[in-house]
Formats: structure tokens, sequence, C-alpha cells
């Protein structure tokens, strides 16, 4: 049996139906305000629970032989320390306690880099440095951008061939495949060569940020117009917050660093995954054209 927290997100979505398309028992952690239907459909167990709730945490973990945690917070609603931090230390714990034989962490590309200033980043970090104590085997993937967050940006420069960038249009990142992350979560549990390893996640290609929207312009036959605002815009709001809602703007933090950071993983970190995971990491406009019918 498989518990995935985050079952009704892009990934966790994503991981549940390979999963299931697999034949595994799978066990979804989801809110009962959320949208888990097409979970149940396909077989998969629904545990509705709420991630903060040690007591709903030691019941998911009832029976399971392997967790992926694939949740995180939302970054207005500032939900680093309670899910980002403390339901991934209790999912490992209780976890463990259960005999778990393996924990499957989504971390993030740069947990380890010291952002001080990104509440999500550092409590990413910590659960890490925390599962790899555990003495629960493990798999910990830091991916870069997702490939999913941007079908909605692809979806809106195919209607008005305006694409919206915040920051320096020269910073870079190996945008991923969600498809390929689900895969890759799923198989760390089943590659030997997985085990007890820290993988660093991303496309196969290093883009600069004014080179998404010439993709999009290739996908869709357009010139694109690119409204480039500069990350004081962004700084500005965050000072103007702060004077009404310090909280928020110590949670826009983590957004801040990845608008003004560079993200990207180096071609020898994806030949190591495509070499230990037996695959080939799909592009970002192969992804694109593959879910806009393109």
């Amino acid at each position: 049996m498989f518990l995935v927290t985050g079952a009704t997100g892009g990934l966790g979505r994503r991981i549940v139906r390979l999963l299931r398309e697999r034949g595994q028992e799978v066990r979804a952690f989801v809110r009962l305000t959320s949208r888990y239907s097409e979970l149940e459909n396909r077989g998969a167990e629904i545990f509705i629970g709420d991630l903060t709730r040690e007591r709903d945490m030691q019941k998911a973990c009832e029976g399971v032989r392997y967790i992926i945690s694939a949740h995180g917070s939302n970054e207005v609603s500032g939900g680093a320390q309670a899910l980002e931090y403390r339901a991934n230390i209790d999912l490992i714990d209780f976890g463990k306690a259960q005999g778990v034989e393996h924990f499957v962490f989504i971390s993030v590309l740069g947990a380890d880099r010291g952002y001080e200033d990104a509440p999500v980043f550092k409590a990413k970090r910590e659960v890490e440095k925390y599962l790899e104590k555990s003495g629960v085997n493990y798999t910990i993937l830091r991916p870069s951008g997702l490939a999913s967050n941007l079908l909605v940006l692809a979806e809106r420069f195919r209607q008005t061939g305006i694409y919206l960038s915040v920051g320096d249009l020269r910073n870079r990142s190996s945008v991923v495949s969600t498809d390929d992350l689900a895969k890759i979560a799923v198989d760390s549990v089943f590659v030997e060569g997985a085990k007890n390893q820290v993988f660093a996640v991303g496309g196969p290609q290093i883009l600069s940020r004014d080179e998404i929207p010439q993709i999009f312009g290739k996908i869709f036959n357009r010139e694109p117009v690119i409204v480039n605002p500069p990350l004081l815009v962004l700084d500005g709001v965050r000072a103007g917050l702060g004077l009404l809602n310090p909280k928020l703007q110590k949670s826009l933090g983590t957004f801040r660093t990845l608008l003004g950071n560079e993200f990207f993983c180096t071609p020898e970190e994806i030949a190591r995954l495509e070499a230990v995971f037996d695959m080939k990491m799909e592009s970002l406009e192969a992804f694109v054209r593959r879910y806009l019918g393109v």
C-alpha cells in the first residue's frame, strides 16, 4: 500500500494515476473540500484528513509500506511551518513506527543553498536532514520548476501572445515535465540505485526565462510580447504588505527567492537521473504540445 499526500495536486494526482495504472494499492490523503472523484474512480482508497492533525497522520500511515510526500503549502497562507515541516516530520515518525519500507520526499531544487528569506526552502531542507537520519529508506527529489505550472501561461499566450515574467530574463531554469517527476517518484521505491539518494530533477534543457515565450511562440506560431516588470515591483509590494501583515510579507519570501535566482540542473545531474531511472527527460515544448493538443 502506498500513501500519497498532496494527492489532488498537479503532481500528486499524476502519482496516484500512475500507481493505479500499475495495479498498486494507493491511499490518497485528501481534504474534504478538495476534488478527489477522479482518484476514487481510479480505485484509490480515499483518506479524508488534515495534515496538521497528528491523529489523522497516524491513522493514514496504518498498514502502509511506502509513502510519497507530494504535498506543499500555499505561499500566501504562510504554511511552511505546519505543512512543509511539521506534517512531513510526523509522516516520517508515524511511517517509521509502522515499518514503512521507503519514503519519497519531494523537496525543491536549491533547498541546500541556505536561502534565509524563503520559509519553504528552509522547511524542506530541515525535513531532508531529518529523513536522512531517520533510519527509513528514502529518496529525496529536488525538482526545478514544474512544466504543469506553465500550462496556464501557455494557454493565455495562445489567446493573447503576451507572456509575463517578473525579474531578470537571463535567469535560467530546467523546467521538468510533471509526468516525468511523477514517474521518478514512483520508480524511486523500486529502483535500487535510488535508495537513500538525493536527486536534482530537471528537464533536458537549461532555459533562460526569455526562451520560454520563444518556445510558446514556436508552438502557437505567433510573435511573443514579453511583459517584464523588475523584481523591485515585488519588493515594493512586499514592503507595503509588511506594514499591514508581517506574516504575509515573510511568507512571500519564498516567491521572491524563486523569482530572483536561477534553478537549473547541470548536464551531469540530468545524465545521472536518466541513467538511474532508465528514461529520457521530456522537453518543455513536447510537454506543452502534448497537453494543449498542438
